[in-house]
């Protein structure tokens, strides 16, 4: 198996960020300022007055302020960050749950947007707008045949909720161009990506990040599985990077009695702050089963933690991240944040699972790699962690902290030590790339099948295979995947299904062969 030496940090990078950098942190307002004067911050001031009104060249000093907050906040741990004006819009609207625009998933591909789905119930579905059109114009500002930034596309696109754009629209399969008003309204960025019954028994509720949004996305998920007769539930928090801990405080209390204790928070003064359970939770007695792995941190972790302290279900998988520490965003008054460290946060057990961040972020976030080398992500026995810190559950089950949720179930990785690339690979974009590339081909064909007929063409021959194949040697990503034909193959047909129909059926497809899945069946009939 090789790759691309350019090709090889973009795989890893994908692998660990998944929200880790700004997951997991207090949505409390900011503090009111009380700034005394001293020594430090006037040498601050008095160097940019004098790089402002002294230096021979023009200098942007705002650039200059940019690298110097980053420069401090790095001096103090990996997960104080700095969001730059720019910067901010994109990371608040991720994590508020909604944003205004015209609502479509979209390429820019080759010379053209192309839609790859508009989004359910949305804008541009009202309007008519199909998988596979091309947006030509918004407006009379031209979007293909050139080179155009997602900036300036996206300010094309969105505005204000209520106002018109009007849409030139090129549709391949009619080969007809035409005009179309869409009226920009919220569209809704899902936490949650899915809730479905695996059986008649078996629920499984997929959250990818913890917005503002999620425990209302969650709880309508739970109903629903509760109405279709949920008896036993998997919550999925894999490649969870974290964000809100309210929300993951508020789901936490959906599964455990009143007054146990969920997280308790502390800060540098030592003024505690706990959080329990009400007396309203809508599934407290049903078997629970948690899904972490690697890139589960942060509000992720305060739930499988208290779970697990609780002894209210099982936590299945892999040794989670090991984010212990709990940010607060406070606005510096130009449009730029600060998001700083405030508190640490501990389980109901007492436990901190933030790893040691005392050798520099180099080795921080190249803990995965450690893992990876040491053999823990395929086997339990190699998972390594300080005796020293041992906690009890309620029910008096060792557990460990200092370094992530260790699983009561492990299962490993997929694949053999060495096939982790191929795993990072078929759950990327370049397998929704390829799919849509084929679909733009045959779409008019595939529109005539049902899933099971679509999951047939796919599986049953080897000509998406064989293409998908060719389409990584293009990329520059050269691997033997004959001895993963069907693994390859089940990824490529859950594409299609979900570009063709929607995420739960591509779920149905995915987790038939996903092993933690099939863990926690083993593991329900005992």
């Amino acid at each position: 198996m090789k790759i691309k030496k350019i090709y090889l940090p973009v795989i890893i990078t994908t692998a660990l960020a998944v929200g880790v950098l700004i997951g997991g942190y207090l949505n409390f307002s900011a503090p009111t300022a009380n700034f005394s004067s001293n020594a430090s911050k006037n040498k601050l001031n008095k160097l940019l007055d004098f790089i402002n009104n002294e230096y021979v060249d023009e200098v942007n000093t705002d650039s200059i302020v940019d690298i110097t907050v980053n420069g401090i906040l790095e001096k103090l741990d990996p997960h104080s960050v700095y969001i730059a004006k720019n910067e901010f819009e994109s990371v608040a609207q991720s994590m508020k749950g909604d944003f205004v625009g015209i609502g479509v998933n979209f390429y820019t591909y080759k010379d053209s947007v192309a839609v790859i789905k508009p989004i359910a119930g949305g804008p541009s579905e009202r309007a008519g707008i199909r998988a596979g059109d091309r947006i030509l114009f918004a407006g009379n500002t031209k979007l293909f045949g050139k080179k155009i930034s997602n900036d300036t596309l996206f300010s094309k696109l969105k505005g204000e909720r209520g106002s018109k754009v009007e849409l030139t629209i090129f549709r391949k399969t009619e080969n007809k161009k035409f005009k179309v008003n869409v009226t920009r309204d919220l569209v809704p960025i899902k936490s949650v990506d899915v809730a479905l019954m695996l059986d008649n028994k078996t629920g499984y509720i997929k959250i990818n990040r913890f917005a503002e949004t999620t425990f209302k996305e969650f709880h309508q998920g739970l109903l629903k599985l509760k109405a279709a007769g949920v008896k036993e539930l998997i919550v999925d928090v894999r490649n969870n990077g974290g964000g809100y801990m309210e929300r993951a405080v508020e789901i936490a209390d959906e599964f455990l009695k009143d007054k146990e204790q969920i997280v308790k928070i502390k800060n540098r003064k030592g003024v505690e702050d706990v959080s329990n359970a009400t007396s309203k939770g809508s599934f407290e007695n049903g078997k629970l089963y948690i899904l972490i792995d690697e890139n589960s941190a942060s509000a992720s972790e305060i739930l499988a933690g208290a779970i697990q302290d609780n002894d209210r279900g099982l936590i299945v998988g892999r040794r989670s991240f090991g984010k212990g520490l709990v940010q607060r965003e406070m606005p510096l008054g130009d449009g730029s944040a600060v998001r700083l460290t405030v508190a640490r946060y501990y389980t109901p057990s007492g436990r901190s699972i933030q790893k040691p961040y005392n050798k520099g972020l180099e080795e921080y976030y190249g803990d995965f790699e450690k893992r990876f080398e040491n053999g823990e992500l395929y086997a339990f026995d190699s998972i390594k962690v300080a005796d020293s810190l041992k906690f009890k559950t309620k029910k008096g089950k060792t557990v460990y902290g200092g370094g992530g949720i260790i699983p009561d179930i492990f299962v490993p990785m997929e694949g053999k030590h060495g096939d982790e690339a191929l795993n990072m690979i078929m759950q990327s974009g370049i397998v929704s790339y390829f799919v849509f590339e084929e679909l733009d081909h045959e779409r008019m064909q595939f529109q005539k099948l049902s899933i099971p007929e679509v999951e047939n063409k796919v599986i049953k021959t080897d000509f998406y295979y064989d293409g998908f194949r060719k389409h990584l040697s293009k990329s520059g990503l050269i691997f033997n995947l004959d001895k993963h034909k069907d693994k390859v193959k089940q990824y490529l047909a859950a594409e299609f299904v979900r570009q063709l129909f929607d995420e739960q059926h591509y779920y149905q497809l995915i987790l038939k062969e996903d092993p933690m899945i099939k863990a926690v069946l083993e593991a329900a009939k005992k």
